[in-house]
């Protein structure tokens, strides 16, 4: 097969082993910058040029999209769409992912275990907002955000107050969530594919830092989920409509409770603490779904 990996970094651990894997197993794989990629639109024929040249006859793309790119990122994704292409995320998956509150909204509709959440904007009431989730601490965080960047503790109603005026100010879109006590600075991701939970690593913040995500210096090894786990991360994969994603869930005495469901998941620490091959995965996947059409999109927001 023809594979393109659409990555900023051929350098990334991500990339470098999904390409290795894919190259020993026989397929031409090709790392491509979307960022450099344009898209020529007309009617009836969706094309997609890198480097002046058009991209033809490919089997499968790979999207692995940065935050910071997300709508040029997944304008490619969708023209690849368009051309036929089998993709292992689709765009609007990839959008739905990197809004932290229509997340949230899908998460609750399908039934999966998350922290109470308040979405506000204008000058609201703060202490009613505050209330909803159980009082301080609380954690309040903007709506689009990753690795951890945008997320604060509010320890007391005062700094709640203080931290949500703030946002307003700026006219952002801010969450504010409850503080999940006995979860505090550590979090599982479960690195799904196709329907199968292939990894799962315990992060652990260090320092005090509530946060524990590795980009914000946190640390990471290996965990057995438990079979609730395992359904939850499962099932939020499936309500997000991402047959390949990370699950970043808290254990709370409610359950397992999801925070974030990432669409482009690095899957470095998982491997290396785990042992676990899970570019092999993902490129099995690749092989025994891209023959076939593309997939419809059924979750339907």
């Amino acid at each position: 097969m023809k594979i393109i990996i659409l990555s900023r970094g051929g350098a990334n651990y991500t990339t470098k082993r999904i390409k290795e894997v894919a190259k020993e197993r026989g397929h031409k794989v090709k790392v491509i910058s979307y960022t450099k990629c344009y898209l020529a639109i007309e009617k009836g024929k969706p094309v997609v040029y890198y480097k002046g040249e058009p991209i033809e006859k490919v089997d499968a793309i790979i999207p692995r999209i940065a935050q910071s790119y997300t709508k040029y990122g997944t304008a490619v994704v969708r023209q690849f769409e368009m051309m036929g292409v089998f993709t292992t995320s689709s765009s609007i998956a990839i959008n739905r992912s990197r809004d932290k509150l229509r997340s949230y909204q899908l998460l609750s509709k399908y039934g999966v275990g998350i922290p109470k959440t308040v979405i506000a904007r204008e000058n609201v009431d703060h202490k009613d907002v505050l209330d909803k989730v159980g009082g301080a601490p609380a954690i309040i965080k903007v709506a689009r955000g990753t690795h951890g960047n945008g997320v604060v503790l509010a320890e007391t109603p005062k700094a709640a107050k203080a931290v949500m005026q703030a946002f307003y100010v700026e006219g952002v879109s801010f969450l504010v969530q409850e503080y999940i006590e006995e979860s505090a600075g550590e979090d599982i991701r479960a690195l799904v594919v196709g329907g199968r939970v292939v990894a799962s690593i315990k992060r652990q913040s260090l320092d005090d830092d509530f946060r524990s995500n590795t980009h914000q210096g946190g640390v990471g090894k290996p965990v057995k989920l438990t079979n609730e786990e395992v359904r939850t991360a499962l099932k939020a994969a499936k309500a997000m409509g991402l047959p390949i994603c990370g699950v970043d869930m808290m254990r709370s005495s409610k359950g397992p409770l999801v925070l974030e469901v990432n669409s482009s998941a690095s899957i470095k620490t998982p491997e290396l603490m785990t042992k676990r091959d899970i570019a092999t995965k993902i490129i099995e996947y690749v092989e025994r779904n891209a023959k076939g059409k593309n997939r419809k999109d059924k979750v339907g927001a």
